[in-house]
């Protein structure tokens, strides 16, 4: 069992509870206009890796991510389900809590048993969901949001613990009325425990030049302080005027 990874970070503070081991995979179907991972989204890039070799990496700091535990992001680590499977199947027989970074987009009805399986050994799942409003979804990813909306609700429906995460991006995901609808939907969900406004950030933009390719956010700069705490009340609280 081999996986095609990009890179590890052996002290992760921001991808799950506690101090964690996070391993960024390679590939992603999304194209996100604000990505500040751009060399993940090749499936063809990064380095293979077996299955124990992974494995033994994050033992090595068993001390460390003893209160935290280890954090599969990406790119999109949905690519490679079944190696992730198997992995977090390690890692449950190591006694060390699993977390999964995820779009949810590659969720289908089709691939069901696949996950059926996968959410036996993972404990947690990180879900980013970018807009809830459909087309500005497309124009934002490329992507429609049904799968990934149908992953939340598939998640809910069978108790496995989630994180939502939204980018708060100005001109694209910055309309009140979308975050209320967005709190709206995650108020649907019963496994939820934990909301995160993530405001948008430029740190990226050297890979791009780096990588010979336009930037898309170009100019955009980030989310004020007095946005970000709107949006935080909106969708992390909930709070906003539901008699209108």
């Amino acid at each position: 069992m081999k996986a095609r990874i990009h890179s590890f970070e052996s002290f992760g503070t921001v991808d799950g509870p506690g101090i964690r081991f996070v391993i960024f995979m390679q590939g992603c179907p999304l194209r996100c206009l604000y990505c500040h991972n751009p060399d993940t989204w090749s499936t063809k890039a990064g380095t293979e890796y077996e299955l124990e070799d992974v494995v033994q990496r994050v033992l090595k700091y068993r001390n460390y991510i003893k209160n935290g535990g280890v954090t599969v992001s990406g790119g999109e680590p949905l690519l490679q389900i079944d190696f992730l499977i198997e992995f977090y199947k390690r890692m449950k027989q190591e006694g060390i809590h699993t977390c999964c970074d995820t779009s949810g987009y590659l969720f289908t009805p089709h691939n069901q048993p696949k996950f059926d399986e996968l959410i036996k050994w993972c404990d947690l799942f990180l879900l980013d969901i970018k807009q809830i409003d459909p087309q500005k979804h497309i124009i934002l990813t490329r992507v429609k949001h049904d799968n990934i909306l149908r992953f939340a609700r598939y998640l809910s429906d069978h108790n496995k613990a989630m994180w939502i995460r939204h980018v708060l991006v100005p001109g694209y995901t910055d309309d009140k009325n979308d975050w209320i609808k967005l709190r709206q939907f995650i108020d649907t969900l019963k496994t939820v425990e934990k909301v995160e406004i993530l405001p948008y950030h430029t740190m990226g933009v050297n890979k791009y030049k780096m990588m010979n390719i336009s930037y898309p956010l170009e100019g955009v700069e980030p989310p004020s302080k007095e946005v970000v705490a709107m949006a935080r009340a909106v969708v992390e609280r909930g709070e906003y005027d539901k008699t209108s």
